[in-house]
């Protein structure tokens, strides 16, 4: 079965099972496949042989039992390093993005995130038995499978979101409150998606969380990886890209509708986060 069935340019609109937002097949062609994007979310684990991929400008030679979670709208490109099979699953994000938290963890994971047993020591072996549990309900094709997959899609990604900003935690605070700060964490990032287009500060963010500036500083670093300005201009660049995909609207009008100020100072953010220009990201968009 070839992997890339309706491919214009270089975006892949994915062909559902009938009647569901799922997809998944067992993957064992020895051939490469293009850069391409989709908007559904991607895992692939390969059974069999090696499996390459590049995402955005990492590449990733994956073993059997190593998994990768591909983000929508991540630009990506596979290859078999010979023979080999691996389960490829794709599933369509609109039913979890409606799910708050779900959406956070989703960008804690942009644009891919590679699990393997020596990196998720105490998540991988359920991870990866989601997975096989994913596998066996879409062949059973039950009434229910679609909902059963979905559930075990989204317990998967909360095990992966634990894993990564479990990572990230060092507060110095007892267990109890802990929780109390990844619950105010978890509504400050959810906060930022949706205002994202807004002058915040660093202050106003901190005040809603209920910490001093300084703290909330620390803490919000620790638990998803960057500073509080480099998130919110990432929310910023995410909101750009799906204008940028529009090819009516300009890259100006991108820029303003995300939040900046300014086209230059777009320019210069979007080129950090992204390593290329908004002309640059949209030429690549709109390959002929």
């Amino acid at each position: 079965m070839d992997m890339i069935e309706n491919l214009k340019g270089i975006h892949e609109t994915v062909n559902y099972k009938k009647d569901t937002g799922l997809r998944l097949y067992v993957n064992d062609e020895d051939a490469a496949y293009p850069t391409h994007w989709h908007s559904p979310i991607e895992i692939i684990c390969p059974t069999e042989g090696n499996y390459s991929a590049r995402c955005n400008n990492s590449s990733l030679l994956l073993r059997p039992g190593d998994i990768l979670i591909i983000c929508p709208g991540t630009l990506h490109t596979l290859s078999s390093a010979g023979p080999g099979k691996r389960i490829i699953f794709q599933a369509d994000c609109s039913v979890l993005n409606a799910i708050k938290s779900i959406y956070t963890i989703l960008s804690f994971m942009a644009p891919a995130v590679w699990i393997k047993p020596e990196t998720f020591p105490r998540a991988y072996p359920s991870i990866h038995g989601l997975i096989l549990e994913i596998r066996d309900e879409y062949a059973d094709n039950s009434p229910l499978s679609d909902a059963m997959i979905y559930s075990k899609l989204i317990g998967l990604i909360v095990l992966v979101g634990n894993n990564l900003t479990g990572e990230r935690r060092g507060f110095d605070a007892a267990t109890r409150k802990r929780q109390e700060y990844n619950e105010k964490l978890m509504f400050i990032c959810n906060y930022l998606r949706e205002h994202c287009t807004e002058d915040l500060t660093l202050e106003q963010a901190a005040d809603r969380a209920g910490f001093s500036k300084y703290y909330f500083d620390r803490i919000f670093k620790q638990f998803t990886g960057v500073s509080f300005y480099r998130y919110l201009n990432q929310k910023r660049i995410a909101l750009a890209e799906e204008h940028l995909i529009d090819p009516d609207i300009s890259i100006t009008e991108a820029a303003y509708r995300s939040g900046f100020s300014s086209a230059a100072s777009f320019t210069r953010m979007f080129k950090i986060i992204k390593l290329c220009t908004p002309t640059e990201f949209r030429s690549m968009y709109h390959k002929n």
